[in-house]
């Protein structure tokens, strides 16, 4: 008997968790963090304590209490409970993309489960763990194991034992540059450094599904949708999506799961009957006017993740005689990428010469210095000749402004609104900041009745509601069921057939 279980994600916009099981087997597809049930307790200098593993997620429930966890992250004053979660076998995750709400509680699993992904998220994920704070959440490509302290409450990290890489599964193959990728890690095998085993790549997994992967338009790079087939039951999980300019790729997904009798969508803008359709042509031409009407510096904020608006942004200041300037964060990013397909996306790019010790960043003077030769800009060069740049920065990059002493210029923010009262307070705190070295805003503004975003800088990585209803009715399946949303309604009072599940319901097919 098929049945689907969404652990997370049914009721939000991401988290998503879903356990699709047949004849006792089964796979996750996905296993992201929920980030507003996360935001419900924590913010930026309140978080899960490490030290603990996974007991502050499960006691406030931000995780569900199934027995797929590492062992090392068992604190013990769980041991009384642990026994008591639901028995599962997963024999794999299939992760749809790598953005924090599909992948970022992956870390937690247990290693032997093995990760589906394209080649590209698969780098992304491995770039994200090297440069990364060390921490559980982050332990996705390889984890630091833990021990227990003294009574057990307390789980240490283990600096003898070797990092342990887990093992990736790309259906449209790896790269003999990935795979060297995934083999290193960067400061590892030096005096006094932990070893490190490298991440795994297997060609095949044997599933109870036969699962077909389908690349996909998202705001990320690598975004797959999957269609999988039993005996039993065949079921569509489109991940994130959107149609936008380049309708390409979704056809094929489309023209599969139309022969699948259960389709998991998500609807992220499900019922936003006002939102603009803004799509990254439309980006490009409101922030390079936007660009042309600027003397001085150009500051450029969009998500570290978000590479099709590096391009844009790319595009933009070869048009208009600037050079684009990065972070070395972002070029190891785009250098892991490469190893993944090839495409150099670092070629003309400068990267920002920070003021830090830089021996302790071990992925930039080790892995960028000697495999991927960067150019740097430092703070000096930008003082004396803004007019020549697009500097990549965000907001917890404003305190490099004190060095570079900016004298006007302009801050295009080209991501998300914000949806949360410390997001909102975050923009007050950067509006003083773009005050101070006379910086205008592009793409926000303050005004009388708050905080006011301006249409055209940025285009959502989500289907509209006409892409939404385009792929439903194409597809057209007997069961439909929406995920990664806050607007049930919405799918309920267009299609007869929608079977809402909550977090923590089973559907049986």
């Amino acid at each position: 008997m098929a049945s689907i279980t969404i652990y997370d994600g049914a009721e939000s916009i991401g988290g998503n968790k879903i356990y699709v099981e047949d004849g006792g087997r089964g796979v996750f597809l996905d296993f992201g963090m929920n980030f507003a049930r996360r935001n419900a307790f924590f913010d930026e200098f309140l978080s899960e304590r490490d030290g603990r593993g996974i007991h502050d997620l499960i006691k406030l429930g931000m995780i569900p209490r199934i027995d797929v966890y590492r062992r090392d992250l068992i604190p013990s004053d769980l041991d009384e409970l642990v026994p008591s979660f639901s028995r599962l076998r997963p024999e794999a995750v299939l992760l749809s993309h790598a953005h924090l709400d599909h992948s970022g509680n992956m870390g937690l699993l247990d290693p032997a489960i093995p990760i589906m992904a394209s080649a590209t998220s698969v780098a992304i994920l491995k770039a994200m763990r090297d440069v990364g704070p060390a921490d559980v959440t982050q332990d996705v490509a390889y984890i630091s194991l833990r021990k227990r302290e003294g009574n057990g409450l307390f789980l240490k990290t283990d600096r003898k034992e070797a990092y342990k890489g887990r093992q990736f599964c790309c259906p449209e193959g790896c790269r003999s540059e990935l795979c060297d990728f995934l083999s290193d890690r960067p400061g590892s095998g030096g005096k006094n450094t932990k070893a490190f085993d490298g991440c795994g790549i297997c060609e095949e997994l044997s599933l109870p599904f036969e699962v077909k992967s389908y690349n996909v338009n998202h705001s990320i790079y690598g975004a797959l949708a999957y269609v999988l087939r039993s005996d039993e039951v065949s079921i569509a999980y489109s991940g994130d999506f959107r149609i936008g300019d380049d309708a390409k790729q979704l056809p094929d997904f489309m023209r599969e799961a139309k022969n699948a009798s259960v389709l998991i969508i998500e609807g992220t803008r499900a019922g936003r009957e006002g939102d603009a359709e803004v799509t990254e042509p439309m980006v490009y031409d409101t922030c390079r006017a936007a660009v042309e009407d600027t003397k001085g510096l150009i500051i450029a904020d969009f998500s570290s993740k978000n590479f099709e608006r590096l391009e844009t942004f790319r595009r933009i200041a070869g048009e208009t005689g600037r050079q684009l300037v990065v972070t070395a964060k972002d070029a190891y990013a785009l250098y892991a990428m490469e190893c993944a397909d090839g495409v150099c996306r670092t070629k003309g790019l400068l990267v920002y010469d920070e003021i830090s010790d830089k021996t302790r960043r071990k992925y930039e003077t080790d892995t960028l210095a000697s495999k991927c030769p960067i150019e740097y800009v430092g703070h000096r060069q930008i003082h004396d000749d803004p007019d020549r740049y697009i500097l990549c920065f965000s907001f917890f990059d404003m305190k490099h402004l004190l060095d570079i002493w900016p004298e006007g210029g302009s801050y295009i923010y080209s991501a998300c609104e914000a949806f949360t009262e410390e997001q909102e307070i975050d923009f007050v705190k950067l509006k003083n900041w773009l005050d101070f070295f006379k910086i205008r805003p592009h793409g926000f503004r303050f005004t009388d009745d708050g905080l006011v975003f301006e249409k055209g800088y940025h285009a959502s990585g989500h289907a509209s509601l006409r892409e939404l209803a385009f792929v439903i009715d194409k597809v057209d399946p007997d069961a439909l069921i929406p995920v990664h949303t806050e607007n049930h309604k919405w799918f309920a009072e267009n299609w007869g057939h929608v079977r809402p599940v909550k977090n923590g319901e089973m559907l049986t097919l």
